[in-house]
């Protein structure tokens, strides 16, 4: 009875192809990425009369959240929205004052006090999302919830306080998942910068400061 033989060539070509399914099959397994970009609009209102510092802390403008799979059928998710919550953040303060500085070090009693009124320092405490596949609902949703520290700059707090933001889509308008998810966080981000605009004069710690700096009442901001 005759045996087939392969060869040595053969071998390695027959294992480098299995290697390379191999390959295949686990990155089509990997999570789905989403790195958000979009466009901001800038505020419409008039500019408080004051130099805003703003700290952008490496927690914050390299957010990402990471979702893992919960089974063979789903994707993982790794939605990543610190580039654009800098774009977004940077757009709207620039916007909300008469002049806004980024600030050259957190700010703290062993840093150079650059001339600023306060520094503001964001941070996303919270980012969570669902998708059809999570909801049987075709709506893609992102929510995300900030907390805001103001401090002065040698880094004494003046002000500290937590909003959230929403933003969605439906996927009748997107091509992908992963567009889909990437409009629900920008529609989100412009979430929050219109919630931050309207509220900033309200924070009660941010009155009294501003009352104690200007020695009257502020007057409202409507963006």
């Amino acid at each position: 009875m005759s045996r087939s033989m392969i060869s040595a060539p053969e071998s390695r070509a027959l294992r480098l192809a299995a290697a390379l399914l191999l390959l295949a099959l686990l990155s089509a397994c990997g999570p789905a990425e989403v790195v958000v970009k979009g466009n901001f609009p800038d505020p419409l209102m008039e500019p408080l009369p004051l130099t805003m510092g703003v700290w952008y802390g490496e927690d914050f403008a390299q957010h990402e959240f990471f979702d893992e799979a919960k089974s063979r059928e789903e994707s993982g998710w790794i939605v990543k929205t610190g580039q654009a919550q800098v774009q977004m953040w940077d757009k709207l303060l620039a916007g909300m004052f008469t002049d806004v500085l980024h600030m050259k070090g957190k700010p703290g009693a062993g840093q150079m006090n650059q001339l600023v009124d306060a520094v503001l320092i964001p941070h996303v405490a919270e980012l969570q999302y669902a998708i059809p596949a999570h909801t049987n609902v075709k709506v893609y949703e992102i929510w995300m919830r900030y907390r805001f520290e103001m401090v002065t700059p040698s880094g004494k707090p003046i002000a500290e306080w937590t909003m959230t933001s929403y933003g969605k889509t439906p996927t009748a308008f997107m091509q992908s998942d992963e567009g889909a998810v990437n409009l629900a966080a920008v529609m989100a981000l412009r979430d929050a910068g219109a919630n931050f605009a309207s509220n900033f004069t309200r924070v009660p710690a941010v009155q009294e400061w501003l009352q104690q700096k200007w020695q009257t009442p502020p007057q409202e901001v409507t963006p």
